[in-house]
């Protein structure tokens, strides 16, 4: 079984060796820390552009990147904590749509599809996901449905997010998974 940590460490610092960044379908990137990732990790930016440029990616799906590891240059990581894979997780179809249950639980289940041979074969121990653009504590916005029931949008934190993450990534063999959250997040 996973170990899942909640923390407020900067993502960027993690020694992780696979990165969970949830992503739109629409190749805009405005939360500060991805659209840091853009030049961070370019070459995971590039195939992630250019899968939404070409309409390969749908919503509920993950991409998951292997990094050409920099190692010269003004690009290399001089502490040597730069992520082996990055995982791309496509949670809206637009930056400005917050994520909804069916499509965190579909990438979900694509993500754990794809760590499973890592996990197994590549070794992979590390992970760490970004929590900021799946976080929203406003419970005020409600939204109803054609059937008449009421579903809050975008998902509360404690209420959706926390408990649909913990079932589908608990379940992962010997892992650790770090969840990095925002400060005004109470762990």
């Amino acid at each position: 079984m996973a170990n899942i940590q909640l923390t407020h460490a900067p993502i960027l610092n993690s020694s992780a060796q696979l990165l969970i960044l949830p992503v739109n379908t629409a190749g805009i990137l405005l939360d500060p820390v991805l659209a840091r990732t853009k030049t961070l990790f370019s070459d995971n930016y590039q195939s992630y552009y250019q899968a939404c440029r070409d309409g390969n990616l749908n919503v509920g799906s993950c991409l998951l990147i292997k990094r050409v590891l920099e190692q010269t240059g003004l690009g290399a990581s001089s502490s040597g904590n730069q992520p082996s894979y990055i995982a791309n997780l496509v949670v809206s179809d637009h930056p400005y749509h917050p994520a909804r249950t069916s499509w965190l639980d579909a990438a979900l289940l694509d993500l754990q599809q794809q760590l499973l041979p890592l996990i197994r074969y590549q070794g992979i121990r590390k992970v760490a996901l970004l929590a900021r653009p799946l976080v929203y504590d406003n419970p005020r916005d409600h939204k109803t449905d054609s059937s008449g029931s009421v579903n809050i949008l975008p998902l509360d934190w404690h209420h959706d997010t926390l408990p649909l993450l913990t079932q589908q990534l608990q379940p992962l063999p010997k892992l650790r998974i770090d969840i990095h959250l925002p400060k005004s997040i109470i762990i």
